[in-house]
């Protein structure tokens, strides 16, 4: 059986979707199976391939504040994981970044992501949600449904300043729903 540490050396030297990609590959990932949190979002974006860390940039500061969580705590692995649809940026799109490319979830996530228990997973973002819980409600009917999801999964909106129309316009997400998630991270990270 292969080890964890030589699924994500696999996962940096990967190169299967260079004809399609922008840029030399440069797979981003942060990952320890002691986590008990997993988070799952899209792609990296421009800012996190050219600095090779995950969320370095504003849809990353808004996340850390929704998960209350400190820099410090958000990039230690053995706290979170950070396992992307994809790992690679994918491009520029004609309204942002374009879709994570398939190849890589299939691939590498049932080598990394373990549906245990003992695990939250967040799904940021429609991607993940979508590959992740296989039905056919809209982003929003899952975020204000999210306990349905429990105990395992949290559905979040992706915090790109290109959602605050979604953000104003579903401001119970942010006043009711956010406080809630914060509370069993907060509990998870003190049971770590």
């Amino acid at each position: 059986m292969i080890s964890k540490i030589d699924i994500v050396s696999k996962i940096h030297n990967c190169n299967e979707c260079a004809h399609s990609l922008p840029f030399s590959p440069k797979p981003i990932l942060q990952y320890s199976s002691h986590a008990k949190i997993i988070l799952i979002g899209q792609a990296p974006g421009i800012k996190a391939h050219q600095s090779n860390t995950p969320w370095n940039d504003a849809s990353g500061d808004r996340l850390r504040v929704w998960l209350n969580m400190s820099k410090h705590t958000f990039y230690d692995k053995n706290t979170l994981s950070i396992v992307p649809m994809a790992f690679c940026y994918p491009g520029k799109g004609k309204s942002g970044d374009l879709p994570p490319r398939t190849e890589c979830a299939p691939k590498w996530h049932p080598l990394l992501v373990q549906q245990e228990p003992t695990k939250i997973i967040l799904l940021v973002g429609k991607y993940a949600q979508d590959y992740y819980l296989k039905d056919k409600r809209t982003l929003t009917e899952r975020i204000k449904n999210w306990r349905e999801y429990q105990v395992q999964f949290l559905p979040l909106p992706h915090p790109s300043p290109r959602n605050n129309i979604w953000l104003k316009r579903n401001s119970w997400f942010e006043n009711e729903v956010l406080p809630q998630m914060q509370k069993i991270l907060k509990f998870k990270i003190q049971d770590n």
